[in-house]
């Protein structure tokens, strides 16, 4: 919470931190299951349809045969491997980066590793919150809040852990 606790003004206190569910990281780490799964289907298809069509020396191993394939299939298999481990860098920035609180003044939704993205709503200003929670969502205790403010529109916020507290936690800064 770096730049909220940097940014806060005299007499402002925070008032709840909203903080990236488990969920998230977990299909983070999907992503790269998701590119090992595709880089291993590309080779093994690979080999196994040059074995069915008599393309290998005979009693070579799908191990062996990979070696033997065109390079072209296995910088396919490498290349889907790489959109797996970048798609899970991109979650982890966006994790790391992103930081939503509630003081009992405004709203903060920071985001951004070198360029700052900063928005900020007054508490006042703020005209109804929607939580957003699917199934899988109610189960695990995350979800989306789309926040509406006079002038401004719609804010959606990532998915966060607990967004009922989280709502909560706006009407009681309200109250304050």
């Amino acid at each position: 919470m770096l730049y909220v606790e940097q940014s806060l003004g005299p007499d402002e206190e925070l008032v709840h931190i909203g903080n990236f569910h488990w969920f998230y990281t977990l299909q983070a780490f999907m992503a790269i299951f998701w590119g090992v799964v595709a880089c291993v289907a590309v080779l093994g298809i690979s080999v196994f349809a040059y074995i069915v069509f008599d393309q290998f020396p005979p009693n070579i191993s799908y191990i062996q045969g990979a070696a033997h394939i065109h390079p072209g299939l296995r910088i396919c298999a490498f290349v889907a491997f790489v959109l797996g481990l970048l798609s899970f860098a991109q979650m982890m920035v966006i994790k790391a980066t992103t930081e939503i609180a509630i003081t009992n003044t405004r709203l903060v939704y920071k985001r951004g590793l070198i360029a700052r993205n900063v928005g900020e709503i007054s508490i006042d200003r703020i005209e109804g919150v929607n939580v957003l929670q699917s199934i899988m969502g109610r189960f695990f205790n995350f979800g989306r809040l789309a926040i509406r403010g006079m002038g401004i529109g719609e804010v959606l916020l990532p998915p966060i852990e607990d967004p009922i507290a989280f709502r909560k936690a706006i009407e009681q800064a309200k109250s304050i």
